[in-house]
């Protein structure tokens, strides 16, 4: 076997997922090793979703109606009470920091009370670094800051209950 044959051969199972070539020919024998490298490992993260601009005030309703459809397990919610039929509970979109205003020595987004409107900024989310404004999905009035300032929040859960309009 020729030198520009073995470097070929070599090229070529460097390119391939061949972990060991053996070639005999005669008294002559060569054996061609590589490592593969180690299967990728994949990590599965919650998947997160940003919230919706509303295009319409008539898919204001589609969120209120999913809701109902998807209540999620007693078990998993967080030691807040439970809102009045006639509200509706602003959740967290990812897993992160919930602060109330965009600085320590700024005025906060939102007081119970106050009337919202739908694309409204209410909160902002620090995660990894990153701080995501989050809007509200729905008019209406707030009725109760679930979240404590500057403390962990999980995805999915409760941040604000409003009462739409």
């Amino acid at each position: 076997m020729e030198y520009k044959q073995i470097q070929e051969l070599i090229k070529t199972i460097n390119k391939s997922n061949i972990s060991e070539l053996c070639i005999e020919e005669g008294e002559f024998k060569i054996i061609i090793k590589q490592e593969l490298a180690a299967p990728a490992q994949y990590v599965s993260m919650p998947q997160m979703s940003m919230p919706m601009q509303q295009a319409a005030p008539q898919q204001a309703a589609a969120p209120v109606a999913q809701q109902a459809q998807n209540p999620a397990p007693a078990a998993e919610k967080p030691a807040a009470p439970a809102p009045a039929s006639n509200t509706m509970t602003i959740k967290s979109p990812m897993i992160g920091t919930f602060y109330r205003s965009p600085s320590p020595d700024k005025p906060v987004f939102v007081n119970i009370g106050d009337e919202i409107k739908a694309g409204q900024v209410l909160c902002i989310i620090e995660a990894m670094k990153l701080f995501n404004e989050i809007e509200s999905e729905v008019s209406g009035r707030l009725v109760k800051v679930v979240a404590d300032d500057s403390s962990p929040v999980e995805y999915d859960q409760p941040l604000f209950i409003i009462e739409p309009m």
